[in-house]
């Protein structure tokens, strides 16, 4: 079987030479690239992604840190990703935090991700200063995708933003005593959670609405967290008129809790998401859009840009979001 070797040998170029002209990296003269494919095919060399990592040091794999692998965003995220780096003949490695610190140490901190990928995708989390550091020791591509960060490349939404208008659009339909479903605080820094609980926050203070700390809650950003939040905030004192979960899924949570108590939307309640998720016009969700699969896009085109030598622009990105309205809104039933 003829090997990388052989064709350098044909060609009187290294064994790196070659591989970056048979993968079309820069370095190479317009010269010796032709040389080299025409040897190849002469040859009948058929490059194996091992082989091609010995000899020019990468290995076709992307790195995809995941705080939550089962949870639908991150799906998705990965999906656009991996749409993008398959057709550029990468693959990905996936490594699921899974909700674990200890697991984030061990990926960001002990070397792990040394020598086995060519580019850092980082989903949702904004890197510590020591995690920026390490990722900075590899030498490689690195993108933060559905996080804004400040000193590393980045796509996302603006989460505050997104939570403003979701909050927004229920107290202009005349709510005020508006419940918050949302993700815990203290788990792994995910962005998300944080952003979207002040946005929330923010809109009530600038409107002057009572801010009733006892209508939030925490749903995990899953459909069954986001139930129980809701029947624990629907069997208060004072139930809310209104709920805005912080992602669909959550929201969804609440529609079917909401079912099951006996209520209906938006008779008695009205419920907002985000996300705009697969599943949210067959529920008639009210939610706030964002373009979740084009953030993994963006974020893997920017690691294959650099890979392959192409300046892009450093500014981060963030991509815009949009109020949807259906049929689980309306003004509370006094006021109708």
């Amino acid at each position: 079987m003829t090997s990388i070797k052989d064709v350098a040998r044909e060609v009187s170029l290294s064994t790196a030479t070659v591989s970056r002209a048979l993968r079309g990296l820069r370095g190479v003269s317009d010269e010796n690239r032709t040389r080299v494919t025409e040897a190849a095919q002469r040859l009948g060399y058929v490059p194996s992604p091992s082989a091609v990592g010995l000899a020019s040091g990468q290995t076709n794999m992307v790195a995809v840190i995941v705080p939550h692998v089962s949870r639908w965003f991150f799906g998705e995220v990965v999906q656009g990703a991996e749409e993008v780096l398959r057709a550029a003949g990468y693959d990905l490695l996936l490594y699921n935090l899974a909700g674990e610190p200890a697991a984030r140490h061990r990926v960001f901190q002990t070397g792990l991700l040394s020598k086995r990928v060519d580019a850092v995708l980082v989903l949702g989390l904004r890197p510590t200063a020591q995690e920026q550091a390490r990722l900075a020791q590899l030498g490689r591509p690195v993108a933060i995708v559905g996080a804004a960060a400040t000193d590393l490349y980045s796509v996302s939404i603006d989460d505050e933003l997104a939570a403003r208008l979701a909050t927004t659009h229920l107290v202009d339909l005349g709510h005020r005593r508006i419940g918050y479903v949302g993700g815990s605080l203290d788990t792994l820094d995910y962005i998300a959670p944080s952003a979207r609980l002040a946005g929330y926050r923010a809109v009530l203070r600038e409107r002057g609405i009572r801010h009733y700390r006892e209508l939030e809650d925490v749903g995990e950003f899953t459909v069954a967290g986001g139930g129980a939040a809701a029947r624990r905030l629907l069997t208060g004192p004072e139930r809310p008129t209104a709920i805005f979960a912080a992602s669909d899924e959550m929201a969804i949570g609440v529609l079917r809790a909401t079912r099951e108590l006996g209520l209906s939307v938006p008779g008695d309640l009205s419920v907002v998401g985000i996300d705009d998720y697969e599943l949210a016009e067959f529920f008639d969700l009210t939610t706030v859009a964002q373009p979740v699969r084009e953030q993994g896009r963006r974020g893997a085109e920017r690691v294959l840009a650099e890979l392959l030598g192409v300046r892009r622009r450093t500014e981060s990105e963030v991509l815009p979001v949009e109020l949807v309205v259906r049929a689980s809104t309306a003004p509370p039933a006094t006021e109708r």
